[in-house]
């Protein structure tokens, strides 16, 4: 008998126990059910910026890829093509991919030497990958190359403006200075450089020369203007005076009567 009471004392189920881990369950579940959904809607929420900008994205890549095409079958008609190699260098630089935008600039400057775009680039292309020696063997190179002409000297200057190369940049200004000193332009365009670095007072000694120079420069005469320096713009004249002194006589006439 004492068997028998042990035995069902035993065989009755522990309810407390298995309702306790069913409950941990039922919240575990509740928990990850709660969570799904908040993250539902969160994408729900963040999806017009994310999604559109998402989509910008992949089109830009998309775009990027096209282009990359295009100028490869441009190749393929015609690989003497330095602006397509130019471009697709372009391409190249933008994904970061150094040494395919290097190959590319250098074989541009294979068909065209004096390629100023693709020798701006070239520098900031080694720039940027952090191999400042070779940048600087290339910047002296296209120097000495457009050293013997200030059109050229300038042409160098301004590409190195555009790829945020100063120090390059204002070395080749003032190589075409020195070729041209008396150019109403070169002074001009050094001036406008020094004014978007901020260097109002430079920016103003450059403009000021320049506009002594050629003072039939209205804009430069409107910048002048804004830093300071008090100028007076010529009144155009009459060339034609033959045409002056006819309307000279038929107003007298006209008097006379």
């Amino acid at each position: 008998m004492r068997a028998n009471k042990l035995d069902t004392r035993y065989s009755i189920p522990d309810t407390r126990q298995k309702s306790g881990i069913g409950n941990r369950a039922t919240r575990i579940l509740a928990v990850v059910s709660c969570t799904l959904l908040l993250v539902g809607c969160f994408e729900k929420l963040k999806s017009p910026e994310s999604r559109s900008s998402q989509k910008a994205e992949s089109i830009g890549k998309l775009s990027m890829e096209h282009k990359k095409a295009d100028l490869l079958k441009k190749l393929d008609r015609k690989f003497e093509n330095p602006d397509a190699h130019y471009e697709l260098g372009r391409l190249y630089q933008e994904d970061g991919l150094w040494a395919q935008a290097e190959d590319h600039y250098n074989i541009a400057l294979g068909f065209q030497p004096s390629h100023r775009k693709a020798q701006a680039a070239l520098v900031k292309v080694m720039t940027d990958s952090g191999n400042q020696a070779k940048a600087g063997n290339y910047s002296d190179i296209f120097m000495n190359q457009a050293a013997g002409s200030a059109a050229e000297s300038l042409k160098l200057a301004i590409v190195f403006q555009r790829q945020y190369l100063d120090e390059q940049a204002a070395a080749c200004y003032q190589q075409a200075l020195r070729l041209a000193p008396n150019s109403a332009k070169i002074n001009r365009q050094i001036g406008y450089y020094y004014l978007s670095k901020g260097e109002r007072e430079r920016a103003r000694d450059y403009l000021s020369r320049s506009f002594a120079l050629n003072s039939n420069q209205p804009e430069v005469a409107g910048e002048l203007g804004r830093l300071g320096v008090e100028v007076r713009i010529p009144r155009k004249t009459e060339k034609d005076t033959k045409k002056l002194d006819k309307i000279v006589e038929q107003s007298s006439e006209e008097l006379d009567e």
